[in-house]
């Protein structure tokens, strides 16, 4: 669909105002609309969010193009030196805007009698990148097909971009996905795999070929455009994933565990590469993980999830530092943060007094991490179980009563199975939580 529109002052400026050159269109502005088949005219409030120039070619006079949006139609405005393209998207996010923030409200979606995400409500903000963090079964990636549009919500509503797109098909939800299993094409080249789905919007060749040597640049692909994926290491395969959902250039993308199938140095490395990219581009990402340590390095916001619903929301180190629940203490850090009945402190007269006042110690848990706990003199009798030397520090196993007890100490330490060694830790780096309930209570 190409219109023809004609750009008016924008609100707040003197009517008739001259429009000097690109540069001063960008803010709010209002365009009217004609259609060739009809006389009937159309006004649409409008923001322009891209301005690019071009060269002129020998038949046409210098034009500068400028991209803009208009609820759910990119404009096309023709005047002596503007030219630009249209597009036209029906229902659904806003194509090319850039960034957008996603919501989701109550959303629930169950299998049977069994609800896989029951009443989850978080939001990503515009430019971040978000992890879905949990355990196999939790209901991280029913979350994000959700979002994709690859499953309907038993209730609940989904925004994307301030547009509820909660029964939107994919295609109009402006997101790119990328999968666990890559899912390339085995038949087709490296730059036919990325520029797939351009091809199948029908998206012209220059503009085609100009994301692709933009993806590939960015992504070192360069070299490999013309090998078959059979050809190509793990990583590089996912590489080509990433550079489809590049091109895509959608505000949203989402990843569905992507590192899984590599090898640990491979993943470490791509971690980086991935958290570098999407600041690059300045997407939103959304991003499913079991992997703590990814969600650790990754993210401006974890969402740790259990059962289908929301554990905690938070920045990494709040749930390190602060975890509200036991499940989050034992979720996050390697190794996790040691959780202990708090009536076996009784034994020591210190330690049991930094307890929460006014509660007694059979009723909570303590929790300490491991890098927390020191090996002293006096403090609380342990047994060690096993030491593992590994470089940069010693983790050792030790036993208190019935339950187990972690230590980490830097370098390496010679402690022997069956030791008796002295624990202490502290004041502040003691967690306490209700044994009933499970939640934080300081």
């Amino acid at each position: 669909m190409r219109v023809r529109a004609t750009i008016a002052a924008p609100a707040g400026s003197a009517a008739g105002s001259p429009v000097a050159g690109p540069t001063a269109l960008a803010g709010e502005w209002h365009v009217e609309r004609r259609q060739a088949s009809s006389q009937a005219s159309l006004h649409h409030p409008i923001r322009v969010w891209e301005i690019r120039s071009r060269r002129a070619s020998k038949r046409t006079s210098p034009t500068n193009g400028v991209t803009i949006k208009t609820g759910g139609t990119v404009v096309v405005i023709q005047s002596s030196w503007l030219v630009l393209r249209s597009e036209r998207v029906n229902g659904g996010a806003k194509r090319g805007a850039g960034v957008a923030q996603v919501r989701l409200n109550g959303v629930v979606k169950g299998w049977g009698s069994e609800p896989a995400v029951d009443r989850i409500s978080f939001e990503a903000e515009p430019g971040s990148l978000v992890v879905l963090l949990g355990p196999s079964g939790c209901g991280k990636s029913t979350t994000l097909r959700l979002i994709a549009g690859l499953e309907t919500p038993d209730a609940g509503t989904i925004e994307i971009g301030g547009n509820d797109v909660t029964h939107a098909p994919p295609a109009r939800r402006s997101v790119s996905m990328v999968f666990q299993s890559y899912a390339l094409f085995p038949h087709l080249s490296v730059a036919e795999n990325i520029v797939f789905g351009l091809k199948v919007r029908r998206v012209p060749r220059d503009e085609r070929d100009e994301r692709l040597a933009r993806a590939a640049a960015m992504l070192g692909l360069e070299k490999l455009l013309d090998r078959k994926p059979s050809q190509l290491s793990g990583g590089q395969q996912q590489r080509v994933a990433l550079g489809r959902a590049i091109v895509a250039q959608t505000p949203v993308c989402l990843m569905d565990e992507p590192l899984s199938n590599l090898d640990a140095q491979l993943r470490s490395e791509m971690r980086r590469e991935i958290r570098a990219l999407q600041r690059r581009l300045g997407i939103t990402m959304l991003y499913v993980t079991h992997d703590q340590i990814e969600a650790m390095t990754m993210a401006d916001r974890v969402i740790l999830m259990r059962a289908g619903r929301i554990e905690q929301n938070g920045p990494p180190a709040a749930l390190y530092e602060r975890p509200e629940t036991v499940f989050t203490a034992r979720f996050i850090g390697a190794p996790p943060m040691n959780v202990i009945s708090a009536a076996l402190l009784s034994s020591n007269r210190e330690l049991a007094a930094t307890a929460p006042a006014l509660r007694d110690l059979s009723s909570m848990a303590v929790g300490i991490r491991p890098e927390s706990v020191r090996i002293a003199a006096e403090g609380l009798p342990a047994t060690v179980i096993a030491a593992e030397y590994l470089g940069a520090d010693t983790q050792v196993e030790t036993r208190i009563g019935e339950e187990t007890l972690m230590v980490r100490v830097a370098g390496r330490l010679a402690a022997q199975t069956g030791e008796t060694v002295h624990l202490a830790w502290a004041p502040q780096d003691a967690h306490w939580f209700d044994l009933s309930s499970q939640c934080r209570v300081a």
